[in-house]
């Protein structure tokens, strides 16, 4: 019954009209009224993905909800829109952070608070729309129109080295962005037209496709990010406000591996299946080499960014083990649980690295100095037993505890793994190790450890607001964790659809029959 109405652009707009509707509550005398409109139009954001996600028809492949105006006649682009089970579950999960996000800036958040919550809700609403952009310059004006906001929040409401931070995420970013620019016109030209869809099947030699996947691979890469362009993230954590932390761990990380499934895997198959071993050995360079360092940091906040590149990790093995399973094994039922597991990880790690980013910084807010080092504090649990008890839950999703978020998807990519290379497997299974090292390593001498400042002593647990948020994430870490199978659900078709047309036509014709499982 939603079908014919545009609830993609109301997802998507609403929240940049909320927020200049937030900017015109003025100086921060009114910025109760800000914290108010933004907490309104972020939950009603939210609700609306209720009848998206029922209105839903998960045994359709194609996209759905489509909405198509003619934009620029000139070079036939168009204000297209649509989403298949992929792009649903990243748009219920981007709404998803942008409340918890806005709720908690109305407590921590007291210096231009109207400024701040429009950063954000243009951000959520800009990150929707790379989600449901089905036409290339719509995506890529979506996919830099997020970045402005970011630089913003970084660069006036971060810390310290805040200006040094914010300009070298948006340098990384956007230089990064280029040549997937200059990949989607010269696709442009091959076919026309700017219709995503109208690229996937395109008739390419093998050299085309490696130079295009290069292309779209640097853009992907840096938001990832994958070893070695992943410098800019740690310090972009670093000085980044919570809520700045939040939606880079949550979502921005996740919109490269979103790129790869997007754009990679179904325009350049060939140099997909060429280049798997070099995307293979870059995504476990980052589980196990990325988490070494993470095991040396002692700042809160540089080691869960950099947990956070080695998680995603295993969102990029994920999908290019694909090709490997596929091409051993003759068939798409390992390869299912290996896309699956990486878009569930995704999920899992918005959670988890999210709730873990919201708790460092309510620590900072406490402390006098804002200090984010691990030797500031200690017997934090003594004077907030409930946050102690809430971040021991998301350390847990960190570090992969059966039961909770963070278990399911390394799992399924791990399993899927193992069934044509051990020691890939094996080599992934590491991060179960040194996850569970620098996790708990963090926790025991920030919780339970000697009290290294004795302003800790005088910490107050957290408020109502903060245990909203924190019971949010923790009924995502549950769910995720004890019943994915609504995901899985909502995924099994796309991701046949999807695999089928991300293999090279030579495998594709070894498959036993092209229409498995869907």
């Amino acid at each position: 019954m939603f079908e014919y109405i545009p609830l993609l652009t109301i997802l998507i707009w609403v929240p940049v009209i909320g927020a200049v509707l937030v900017l015109c509550t003025g100086s921060d005398k009114n910025a109760n009224w800000a914290r108010g409109i933004a907490v309104a139009v972020a939950l009603a954001n939210f609700l609306l993905c209720i009848p998206l996600y029922l209105s839903f028809d998960p045994g359709r492949y194609d996209m759905q909800f489509l909405e198509d105006h003619l934009w620029i006649r000139a070079y036939q682009t168009h204000y297209a829109l649509g989403i298949d089970g992929i792009s649903l579950v990243m748009v219920i999960l981007t709404n998803f952070t942008g409340l918890l996000v806005v709720i908690a800036g109305c407590h921590s958040i007291k210096m231009r608070v109207s400024q701040y919550m429009a950063a954000f809700l243009t951000m959520q609403g800009m990150i929707v729309g790379v989600f449901c952009a089905m036409d290339a310059i719509l995506f890529y004006v979506f996919w830099e129109g997020m970045l402005i906001p970011m630089y913003l929040s970084i660069g006036i409401w971060g810390s310290a080295n805040r200006s040094y931070a914010s300009i070298k995420f948006f340098l990384f970013t956007f230089l990064g962005s280029i040549l997937m620019l200059v990949a989607l016109i010269y696709l442009y030209n091959q076919t026309g037209t700017f219709m995503i869809q109208n690229f996937y099947g395109l008739p390419l030699d093998l050299k085309t496709q490696i130079w295009l996947f290069l292309a779209f691979l640097l853009a992907f890469a840096v938001k990832v990010p994958m070893w070695p362009v992943h410098t800019w993230l740690p310090d972009a954590h670093t000085e980044a406000p919570a809520g700045g932390s939040v939606v880079l761990a949550a979502l921005m990380l996740k919109l490269g591996v979103y790129g790869f499934l997007r754009l990679s895997m179904p325009i350049t198959p060939m140099a997909c299946q060429t280049l798997a071993w070099l995307m293979i050995i870059l995504s476990l360079i980052a589980i196990v080499y990325i988490g070494l360092i993470a095991l040396v940091q002692s700042d809160m906040k540089k080691l869960i960014a950099y947990s956070s590149i080695a998680h995603m990790g295993f969102a990029t093995l994920g999908c290019f083990m694909v090709y490997d399973i596929v091409y051993h094994m003759h068939t798409l039922q390992d390869a299912y649980m290996s896309l699956e597991g990486a878009v569930i990880q995704m999920v899992a790690h918005a959670f988890g690295s999210g709730a873990m980013f919201l708790g460092v910084g309510l620590l900072a807010e406490r402390l006098y100095n804002h200090s984010r080092l691990i030797k500031d504090y200690g017997g934090v649990a003594n004077t907030m037993p409930i946050f102690a008890a809430f971040f021991m839950l998301f350390a847990m999703s960190n570090v992969g505890l059966p039961g909770t978020a963070g278990f399911v998807g390394e799992f399924m990519v791990i399993m899927s793994a193992f069934q044509t290379h051990f020691w890939v497997a094996a080599a992934a299974s590491l991060t179960l190790i040194l996850s569970a090292s620098y996790t708990l390593w963090m926790y025991k001498r920030v919780f339970f450890g000697p009290v290294g400042n004795e302003h800790v002593a005088a910490f107050s647990d957290i408020t109502w607001t903060e245990k909203v948020n924190y019971i949010l994430l923790t009924a995502g870490v549950f769910f995720v964790g004890l019943y994915p199978q609504p995901i899985i659900n909502v995924l099994r078709v796309t991701v046949g659809h999807l695999l089928l047309q991300s293999m090279p036509p030579e495998l594709v014709m070894n498959l036993p029959t092209k229409e498995l499982l869907f």
